[in-house]
């Protein structure tokens, strides 16, 4: 089956559970109309559906192939990242004066679910361009913006992100690139990237890569990095492309998954080194790159939201025409629709819950960047930066880790047709499972929200974002409809675990940090389900108030079934949190034995 964007799904979590609709009434917008969402996002629905998702099969069986330093994508890429460009949907949220939109970052993360759902092999270039952006446009040059950023905006150009390599891996602090300053102001770039995606392809005739590395006399660690903007071909006075630099796909990734987006190894220093720029400050790259890296975990997050979309939507159809055995009752004669059976009508609702909480928490994040960015207020614009940085490690790991659980679930649906390739489960299953893994290991986000976000001015975004979450919760239980069953109560409980074990991460982080990090895991899980059911209930809320028809019903019974079955959860996850440090601690007597 093919893919068709859950538009409505979208817009009730974007306006609703995201806020995007009270930010607008509030001022923080600006001009912005809203009126264009829904048409913005359901022209990009089309597209994924007629352009992109056809060729999500086809990137997976054919893949890319290296030949003589240079990538060829597989059969129908080129022509559909021309389209793509020449649609304008990579200046979604562009800025204006260099050939974007500039339209909000939510209206964009919207679109990036439906581009990762459709085609995340696909998806996953323009995502990283985005974060180029963004760091060229906050840390560049005006020389460099006027050279390179409307190439970018536009999507005439890609952009890369080059951290990675072979000693230094989520510890980039241990990198050995090499960069010397030239007389001209230029570097010279010498050394070994591994991992980059899009790292060299044929989609478009320049490629501008962000690299970081080290000048002569830095200091050690993540204090003695730069960064530096390298194009693949050097860009001449008129603007017309010029020489190759000494930079060039050395070799290219054989994977689980995403067969079709080019994961390469990065060679600089061949022919003398490649001749780079400054972006920021010398040794001030880890700045400039967390511009990037801040971007691109939310853009992962809404790929676990959209691999799961697309996972859900294809076990439910199956689970509608697959028919085995008979449902309890049953009056119909011969095998029924599986769908009749209690244990797929709860994995299918699990898949439906987990991913509509990914996809609200993501959207939440982006209209919290977008409030920091674009509200007339300045105290109003610290207090979003403060909710956009606490949410962005919750975005990035709990929807990943829900992708991931999602496509196994679809697999399951699927029995023994999803192991095998010829349903496509089985390649949703394996192209989620990097999500987890790069920009941040998921482990990794959960050490920044405890150590970083949660100790920041002393828990005070964690606090403010509790109060607004009980006040939702104090909504339901007032509303009185039995509808909702045991929903209140279910969220009361989550959000005090979720308060509890704050307050002793916070104390711990002073006293006994490893007991604090042992509990970083499970803390992300409890804030994420904690988070997700109470924005499922305030979309539930919203769908009553607008019609109070088969929509809200479907809605109610969503943020019900999340409640009863995903929030109820957090009571374990607290004990975990506070009890698990002893037996984690001292689990080197199994492991080191």
């Amino acid at each position: 089956m093919t893919y068709r964007a859950p538009i409505n799904d979208m817009l009730l979590a974007l306006n609703h559970g995201a806020g995007l609709q009270a930010a607008l009434k509030a001022g923080h917008y600006g001009d912005f109309d809203a009126d264009m969402t829904a048409a913005v996002l359901e022209e990009a629905g089309r597209f994924a559906s007629d352009v992109l998702a056809p060729l999500n099969t086809v990137g997976d069986k054919n893949g890319i192939k290296l030949a003589d330093n240079k990538v060829t994508t597989a059969p129908g890429w080129p022509d559909a990242y021309a389209r793509w460009t020449a649609a304008g949907w990579n200046g979604v949220s562009g800025p204006e004066a260099f050939g974007g939109q500039g339209l909000p970052l939510a209206i964009n993360a919207a679109c990036t679910e439906i581009w990762s759902a459709s085609n995340i092999a696909f998806g996953l270039c323009p995502l990283l361009t985005l974060s180029a952006i963004e760091a060229l446009d906050a840390h560049g040059s005006d020389e460099l913006k006027k050279i390179y950023l409307e190439k970018l905006v536009t999507g005439e150009w890609t952009g890369t992100m080059q951290l990675t390599e072979p000693q230094a891996g989520s510890d980039v602090g241990a990198l050995r690139s090499r960069a010397e300053r030239q007389a001209d102001g230029s570097y010279r770039i010498s050394g070994t990237k591994i991992f980059i995606t899009y790292g060299d392809h044929d989609m478009t005739d320049n490629i501008v890569h962000f690299v970081l590395a080290r000048l002569p006399d830095a200091p050690a660690g993540t204090k003695g990095i730069s960064l530096f903007l390298i194009p693949k071909f050097l860009v001449n006075a008129d603007g017309s492309l010029g020489e190759r630099n000494d930079i060039h796909a050395s070799g290219v990734e054989h994977k689980l998954g995403m067969h079709a987006s080019p994961t390469c190894t990065m060679t600089m220093g061949d022919k003398g080194g490649a001749i780079g720029y400054l972006i920021g400050e010398e040794n001030r790259g880890m700045l400039c790159m967390f511009t990037m890296m801040n971007q691109a975990r939310l853009g992962v997050g809404l790929e676990g939201v959209g691999i799961a979309d697309r996972a859900y939507q294809q076990a439910l159809a199956f689970a509608q025409e697959r028919k085995q055995g008979r449902g309890i009752g049953s009056k119909t004669a011969g095998m029924d629709p599986i769908i009749v059976h209690p244990d797929v009508k709860r994995m299918l609702m699990q898949m439906r819950v987990m991913t509509a909480a990914a996809r609200t928490i993501c959207y939440a994040t982006a209209v919290a960047l977008d409030i920091s960015a674009r509200s007339p207020d300045a105290k109003v614009r610290t207090e979003a930066a403060a909710r956009g940085a606490l949410l962005t490690p919750i975005a990035k790991a709990f929807s990943t880790d829900i992708g991931n659980e999602v496509t196994s679930l679809g697999v399951q649906i699927h029995g023994g047709m999803g192991f095998i390739e010829e349903t496509g489960a089985a390649q949703h299953y394996r192209d989620a499972r990097i999500t987890a893994i790069y920009e941040g290991t998921n482990g990794i986000q959960s050490i920044d929200l405890v150590t970083r976000k949660l100790a920041a001015s002393g828990g005070e975004a964690v606090w403010a974002l509790l109060d607004e979450l009980g006040g939702i919760v104090s909504r339901v239980e007032a509303s009185n409809d039995p509808a909702f069953g045991t929903t209140g109560a279910k969220l009361r409980d989550a959000l005090g675990s979720l308060e509890r074990s704050s307050k002793w991460l916070l104390e711990k982080l002073a006293s006994a940090p490893n007991d604090a990090l042992s509990g970083a895991t499970p803390y992300l899980r409890l804030f994420g389900s904690a988070l997700g059911g109470c924005m499922l209930a305030n979309e539930a809320l919203a769908a009553r108030d607008i019609d109070g028809g088969s929509d809200a019903t479907r809605y109610v019974t969503v943020a019900r079934f999340f409640a009863e079955n995903v929030a109820v959860q957090a009571g374990s996850l607290e004990r975990t949190v506070m009890d698990s440090s002893e037996s984690v601690m001292s689990a080197d007597a199994v492991l080191l034995a």
